[in-house]
């Protein structure tokens, strides 16, 4: 299978999507016979390159990040970009993976929709869209020293506390995603049992929601506001007097 892959994340090679993608890859290449070539949307020298690819792939494949609920905006211009290839002969079957910071997959599923509206009307197969939430704290296991933080994401990691725990589990997440890549990789389809798997919750209890709260601010927002020496400004309002 000749794969397309894009990354739809404005940060490129340095972002939780690539991330994400190197998981799925490797799972995908553990198959014989198959093969993907990388293109990158927000590289906009490429943007010929990519179309090319799309029209030449058994399957494609775009991931990328959500802020606050929209893709980036170099996801939508490649979408466009590809009007003239609608309902062509011979287009690829098309998959999405989605991931945001926001922890309820149901902030993506309005994102969702559209995908699969999308892939109907370039005439693609529509293999499926994976949401995966929460993804930012994959970079909190590695920030936090305190031994009673690290307590706190180790018990979160065994019991799933209030159902936001497992997203600390970055071990037991990367490795679903490589067998989603696996599966992909056999059949041109997502594992509909994993993709189930990465969508929980689709919305959180009130305690859960308390607790990615507490987390956010103390294990990740607080920390990086004093490795930049500006948590003692954190309520400054520069502005407030123009």
């Amino acid at each position: 299978m000749k794969l397309a892959v894009f990354n739809g994340s404005p940060r490129e090679k340095t972002s939780n999507t690539t991330v994400l993608l190197d998981n799925f890859l490797n799972g995908y290449m553990t198959n014989d016979g198959n093969s993907y070539e990388l293109g990158y949307l927000a590289n906009e020298k490429e943007a010929d390159k990519n179309i090319e690819l799309f029209k030449e792939a058994d399957r494609v494949l775009i991931a990328f990040p959500l802020y606050f609920d929209s893709m980036p905006a170099n996801v939508k211009t490649f979408i466009e970009s590809l009007e003239p290839l609608c309902l062509r002969s011979g287009n690829p079957g098309i998959g999405f993976i989605i991931q945001s910071g926001f922890p309820e997959s149901d902030h993506s599923m309005y994102v969702e929709s559209y995908l699969e509206k999308l892939a109907k009307r370039l005439g693609c197969k529509y293999s499926g869209t994976v949401i995966r939430g929460a993804f930012e704290t994959i970079r909190v296991p590695f920030m936090i020293d305190n031994i009673f933080h690290k307590i706190f994401i180790a018990g979160g990691k065994i019991t799933n506390m209030g159902r936001v725990g497992h997203f600390f589990n970055t071990e037991k997440l990367y490795k679903k995603i490589y067998r989603l890549g696996m599966t992909f990789g056999k059949t041109g389809e997502f594992d509909k049992k994993i993709v189930q798997q990465l969508a929980k919750p689709e919305k959180l209890s009130r305690f859960g929601s308390c607790l990615f709260r507490f987390v956010g601010k103390h294990l990740y927002w607080n920390i990086l506001l004093k490795r930049n020496n500006a948590y003692d400004k954190r309520f400054d309002t520069p502005y407030a007097d123009q």
